[in-house]
């Protein structure tokens, strides 16, 4: 992994700040929910506090509510036209069956409707004139009103049109009701109709099955219908945007007020963009299918209602239909004791909260972005600087190495007070004393030829005087291995010397233009009656290749290459000699050949002076080598501003030795004709 990578992943670590700003917007805005709960919840029990105040009354015990129609009913007993109205209906079955008797009651222009819905599967039918109806399947319906109370049996033999007569004190109500009766196989159903005027304040119906026959004492019940007063009332109490409902015990609604608008925004202020959908679907209320608050039903079914109902108040959030408000909703008691007979609910559209919120969020976005960017720029840049000072340092270092330890150039970083530093001047420590060392080995072959002349020419003289002495005749062998080896020693030191001379020769070394594909080609063709029997294969560039250096050296480092492709490669094998063209007027020269591969550890060393691994791929070999011919392939590199360099094939097969010459420099009229001398 890089270190840019490195300083872009320890980057994002500055999203901990995007977090830490989400927690604390996420807290601000339950706080500020909280607050606006408990200020809304004080503002429900004050408006109910005065709504009880101006002397609100409200039904006690069971009662029917009667539904607000909209649009005409026919009465034919099919209940088609109360289909919207059906999932109101109230039940006034037995406890142990609450759907077998189950009723409707609506209002319009002042007439009162009753739909009445019995499960009964055996149905038993007699004329209403037939003594015997009265233990036939029928409803007994009581209407009650100023104390006066009237009973009613509807029952029909067949199904249709069915007339049924007053029984007790009518005065004030029908005489008799007209309606109409249906049925199907799981029971009948019941519809009528009582005109203004009669309609009672208070109802009672009971189902009477003759094949379960029971009391036939339907209890009396209020009837309550939406009071317009009681809401003309409350919208005089209510603030814009609010809405107030008044729910009675079953949930009924007895009065609706206001309406959720909220305060129109302007187009600058609106919460817009990213922010707003973060607010929508991470801060907002969760948005729900169908809200028990929403719209205008006759009949809350909201946990809200239900518990202020019980005598605990209670609130809630839920979106708005506008995109940019919530809603919220508090619930409280309106008649305490034992048993709540009624509760307020109060609603406001709020738009200024998700407006904090998408400030607090576009803030949030805004900082995190600049802090994320500066941070970002920041450790880029100083990822930046660090690795450009680390790729110089190591560039220095590798450029030393390939000099065997020497340094052209001060080493970058030495002045730094930082771990770099550091570094640099320890690498500097080290490549002293690897230059030390270099330089020691590069003049021990001219010291030791220059030390081993004398003793050695002792040696010979001795060798000389004792062939001419009488000796033994088991003595003789020894004297000739003696001379042998005094030869070999000869042969070494000259090696030695001529290294010696080797070096101050190309540091002497003239500089003139020449053609080196000229000069590659020539050597060639020498080598091909040399290599023989292995194959020699030359690649050359289609163009001359002008070059300025020395070309005698040049040639010499040739035979260097050569000579060690020959020692390693089998008879069999074959040498490649290429020249081409590089980058800016350089050349390269590359001598390959089949044989065994380089040791990884010598493919920068095989170029030092007195390192030799041709004892090793050629035992037995007469004549000794000192590792010093390849070292002079690098001095001439260096010479022309190039390098030397060794690597295995890639196909596995051989090695490659690379010599990239670069060309000597050029000297001024001026140098060349050194200091004028002293007038």
């Amino acid at each position: 992994m890089t270190l840019r990578l490195q300083l872009l992943l320890a980057a994002l670590c500055t999203l901990a700040l995007p977090w830490a700003g989400w927690r604390v917007v996420g807290q601000t805005d339950q706080l500020l929910r909280e607050g606006q709960q408990q200020a809304w919840l004080t503002a429900a029990r004050l408006l109910a506090g005065t709504v009880q105040a101006r002397g609100l009354q409200l039904p006690a015990g069971d009662l029917l509510f009667v539904q607000t129609l909209h649009e005409p009913l026919r009465v034919d007993g099919y209940g088609d036209d109360w289909r919207a109205l059906q999932a109101h209906a109230q039940a006034l079955g037995p406890p142990q069956d609450v759907h077998k008797l189950q009723v409707l009651l609506a209002s319009r222009d002042g007439d009162l409707y009753l739909f009445a819905q019995v499960r009964d599967a055996t149905r038993v039918r007699f004329d209403p004139t037939d003594p015997r109806s009265v233990s036939a399947d029928h409803l007994t319906l009581v209407l009650g009103k100023d104390g006066r109370s009237a009973r009613y049996r509807l029952i029909s033999a067949a199904p249709g049109s069915f007339t049924a007569a007053a029984q007790g004190d009518a005065d004030g109500l029908p005489a008799q009701l007209v309606g109409a009766l249906q049925e199907d196989g799981s029971g009948y159903r019941i519809e009528l109709r009582i005109a203004r005027g009669l309609v009672p304040t208070r109802l009672g119906l009971a189902a009477f099955d003759s094949a379960q026959p029971g009391p036939d004492a339907p209890e009396l019940r209020e009837l309550v219908g939406y009071d317009e007063a009681l809401a003309q009332g409350l919208r005089t109490l209510l603030p814009a945007h609010t809405r107030a409902r008044v729910v009675l015990a079953d949930g009924w609604v007895l009065a609706d007020a206001g309406e959720l608008r909220a305060r129109e925004l302007p187009p600058a202020q609106r919460p817009g963009g990213f922010s707003a959908w973060l607010y929508r679907h991470w801060f907002a209320p969760p948005a729900q299918a169908a809200q028990p608050l929403d719209g205008n039903p006759p009949r809350l079914d909201a946990g809200e209602a239900w518990q202020a109902l019980s005598g605990v108040a209670a609130t809630s959030w839920r979106p708005a239909d506008q995109a940019d408000a919530v809603v919220l909703a508090a619930a409280v008691p309106l008649v305490g004791g034992p048993r709540t007979h009624a509760a307020l609910v109060l609603e406001q559209a709020n738009a200024s909260l998700p407006l904090l919120a998408d400030r607090a969020l576009s803030g949030l976005l805004s900082a995190t972005l600049a802090a994320f960017v500066v941070a970002a720029a920041v450790l880029l840049l100083f990822g930046a600087l660090l690795s450009l000072r680390i790729r110089r340092l190591r560039n220095a270092t590798e450029q030393a190495l390939r000099a065997g330890g020497r340094l052209d150039a001060p080493m970058p970083l030495i002045e730094a007070r930082d771990e770099l530093g550091d570094l640099a001047r320890s690498f500097r420590r080290l490549l002293d004393e690897t230059g030390a060392s270099t330089d020691y080995l590069r003049t021990l072959a001219s010291k030791l030829s220059h030390e081993l002349n004398t003793p050695l020419a002792i040696v010979k003289s001795s060798l000389d005087n004792l062939d001419h002495q009488a000796l033994p005749g088991d003595a003789r062998p020894y004297l000739l291995r003696a001379r042998d080896g005094a030869d070999r020693l000869g042969v070494i030191v000259r090696a030695m010397s001529e290294a010696s001379r080797v070096e101050r020769a190309i540091a002497a070394a003239e500089a003139e233009d020449f053609d080196l594909r000229a000069l590659v080609a020539g050597c060639a063709e020498g080598y091909r009656a040399l290599c023989a029997p292995r194959e020699l294969r030359l690649q050359l560039p289609p163009a001359p290749l002008p070059l300025h250096g020395a070309p005698e050296l040049i040639a010499q480092a040739l035979d260097k290459l050569f000579d060690n492709a020959c020692s390693f490669t089998p008879a069999t094998g074959w040498i490649a000699l290429a020249l081409e063209a590089g980058a800016e007027g350089s050349a390269r020269i590359r001598v390959a050949n089949a044989g065994p591969a380089l040791p990884a550890a010598m493919h920068e060393r095989v170029f030092d002076s007195l390192v030799s691994l041709r004892e090793r791929a050629v035992p037995g070999g007469a004549t000794p080598h000192l590792g010093l011919g390849l070292y002079v392939v690098r001095l001439v590199a260096e010479l022309h501003r190039g390098h030397a360099s060794a690597a295995n094939r890639v196909e596995g097969d051989g090695v490659e030795f690379t010599l990239t010459l670069a060309g000597m420099p050029r000297r001024s009229l001026s140098a060349a004709a050194g200091p004028a001398a002293p007038g």
